[in-house]
């Protein structure tokens, strides 16, 4: 089930067999439902923020094990959010995923350029998704570590 970031006050707590967090910035409801869905499909906790700047408000309240970023987004983009997220002490080594409809060959280089473990192009096979959240966490196919 997607947690409110409202209910996120115990969340920094890391127990050996939590579920592995996932922050899903999108500034659709529909694309934020469908990544949601498929990941708790999955067994990961998801943790859902708007745009970018919520991203940085909870990011360190929901300590999430990786986060999927859109690009376009009002407020603040996806690359300006990763680049933060990139120079901040405790998220600077936080996997990425880019999820976004901007494909040209300099929107992949910029997600080069700023780290980001992966980027997925939408629309995304949900089983594209899957596997690449789980090799940003470090599980394999199996959800092993």
């Amino acid at each position: 089930m997607t947690r409110s970031l409202e209910s996120r006050s115990e969340l920094r707590e890391e127990g050996a067999g939590r579920p592995r967090r996932v922050l899903v910035v999108d500034d659709s409801e529909v694309i934020r439902r469908l990544i949601a869905v498929n990941l708790e499909l999955e067994g990961f906790e998801v943790y859902l923020a708007e745009d970018g700047q919520e991203c940085l408000d909870v990011v360190d309240k929901v300590a999430p094990d990786v986060v999927t970023l859109d690009v376009v987004m009002p407020r603040l983009d996806g690359f300006a959010t990763a680049a933060r997220l990139r120079s901040g002490a405790t998220t600077r080594g936080l996997p990425i995923v880019m999820v976004s409809a901007c494909a040209q060959e300099s929107d992949l280089a910029r997600g080069r350029e700023l780290g980001v473990e992966a980027y997925l192009t939408k629309p995304f096979d949900p089983a594209d998704l899957v596997r690449v959240v789980r090799g940003a966490v470090g599980l394999g196919v199996q959800g092993r570590e």
